[in-house]
């Protein structure tokens, strides 16, 4: 931020809230040209805005007043200095929705508790589209007041421009033009008089006191209640679990149906239109920020999204015939030019091992004789006890042993730790392996479960290629 400018919002700040800022905290750039600090004094706390697009201010700050006004959860605006481009916001904390849930994911998993918060925001957005969406006056919203035929255009132009094009994937452009038309003709056939947050995702929410609050709606507009819907439910780097995202779909589709009317069957069917749709104006400015601007850390997304993409290309039935979009998208995945650019972190591999003590260590099949080798005969052993000496750590009975005894929960929670953070540290590195054995007597109680167990937690948490073996029960 200019010294100009940050002197303009200190200034500002005093003048509002009666009393010199005493801290000045600059806060990390978000995916726009906004530019954010923190002001804090003696009694007040809030985020000073600078930003040289005023429509785009002028749109921000009044939804904002509108949507306090019905009860959404959003900051109070202060105070709007529009010749300055800056105004003073309510400050929300540093947490975010998506920085919640990579805290959680390092211990647990994707679990209940992260669900729960997701339940919390899934039962707002319907009043945000419908309720707060109703009397909202449109004509501040920039650059288009719906999302229309033109924006569509606009978002798709932008994934073939910015992303096909810089990433070097070969394509018919008029068969994909003509794609691109009769896609929008269909998108814009579902019901679409609702307000669209346009960028709803876990950046974007953040959490206070256990409570989903909203920011970063300037771009809204009139649309469909799936792009939102979308938006949250396949946010790239989120990489909620397919089975999550199918019950926070029902989840809100109840919470719509207490104020709305709705076609489930058709809803559903309009949905997977708009994921992609969200999907390739994700990619176009992963392209755009990435290739075009080159900030690398935008194409570390890509990843992800190719992810979502060949699962939603698994699932969606359109009835529309789109030959050439589709063939172009089902390409992207097999891309060299995206595999080196994008470095995928699927490429990592971490091999998972349980083994008896009584029959030697694991080889090492990597080559690099490396990883970890953790001892479980710490924990209490359920093959002590007839009723469990015929099973293993995958059968019911012994996870169920396992759940009750504290042993091995609190000898896998570090494990959980050390683990995650070697993975991450070896991806950003380069490196492509790690190996993680389990020991115990006789490999097969507690050396399975633990392997069980953390294979679990790292696909829930990285996208890695996770393979385990059980020696002494694989033969």
């Amino acid at each position: 931020m200019k010294k100009k400018t940050q002197q303009d919002l200190i200034d500002f700040y005093s003048k509002r809230f009666k009393e010199d800022s005493v801290t000045i905290e600059a806060l990390p750039p978000s995916g726009s040209y906004r530019e954010y600090i923190r002001l804090s004094g003696s009694h007040f706390s809030a985020i000073g805005t600078w930003n040289d697009d005023v429509k785009e201010n002028n749109a921000f700050v009044e939804f904002s007043h509108h949507f306090r006004k019905m009860g959404i959860k959003v900051p109070e605006i202060y105070e709007y200095n529009p010749a300055e481009c800056i105004y003073l916001q309510e400050d929300l904390g540093n947490e975010t929705l998506f920085s919640y849930l990579t805290f959680i994911r390092q211990t647990e998993g994707f679990s209940e508790e992260i669900i729960r918060i997701y339940r919390k925001v899934i039962c707002e957005l319907p009043k945000i589209q419908v309720i707060a969406g109703k009397d909202l006056n449109y004509d501040f919203c920039y650059p288009r007041k719906a999302f229309d035929r033109q924006s569509m255009m606009w978002d798709l132009n932008y994934f073939k421009y910015y992303f096909l094009k810089l990433a070097k994937i070969p394509f018919n452009e008029q068969l994909l033009e003509d794609d691109f038309s009769t896609f929008t003709d269909y998108l814009l056939k579902a019901e679409n008089h609702f307000f669209m947050f346009r960028d709803f995702q876990s950046r974007n929410i953040m959490l206070r006191d256990d409570e989903p609050w909203f920011i970063d709606y300037q771009g809204g507009r009139q649309g469909a209640l799936q792009y939102d819907l979308a938006s949250l439910l396949y946010d790239s780097k989120a990489d909620i679990p397919e089975q999550v995202r199918e019950g926070l779909i029902d989840d809100y589709l109840n919470e719509l149906e207490r104020i709305h009317p709705v076609n489930r069957i058709e809803f559903r069917q309009y949905f997977f239109g708009y994921v992609l749709i969200r999907m390739m104006q994700s990619m176009g400015a992963y392209g755009f920020r990435g290739f075009y601007e080159k900030k690398e850390h935008f194409l570390k997304s890509i990843p992800y999204a190719l992810n979502n993409l060949e699962i939603v290309l698994q699932k969606i039935a359109l009835p529309v015939e789109l030959p050439e979009l589709i063939k172009v998208l089902k390409s992207l995945p097999e891309s060299e030019t995206l595999k080196t650019i994008a470095s995928k972190p699927a490429e990592f591999t971490v091999d998972i091992v349980s083994f008896s003590y009584k029959k030697g260590y694991p080889a090492d099949l990597s080559g690099n004789g490396g990883g970890f080798v953790f001892d479980c005969r710490s924990v209490r052993n359920p093959g002590k006890y007839d009723q469990y000496k015929s099973l293993t750590g995958k059968d019911n009975a012994v996870i169920r042993f396992f759940e009750e005894d504290q042993d091995m929960e609190e000898f896998l929670k570090p494990i959980f730790q050390m683990v995650g953070r070697t993975v991450e540290k070896y991806s950003e590195r380069g490196f492509t392996h790690l190996s993680v054995s389990f020991g115990c007597t006789g490999g097969q109680h507690r050396s399975v479960y633990a392997a069980e167990r953390t294979a679990t937690f790292l696909r829930n948490k990285y996208p890695i290629r996770v393979a385990i073996h059980h020696r002494e029960q694989d033969h």
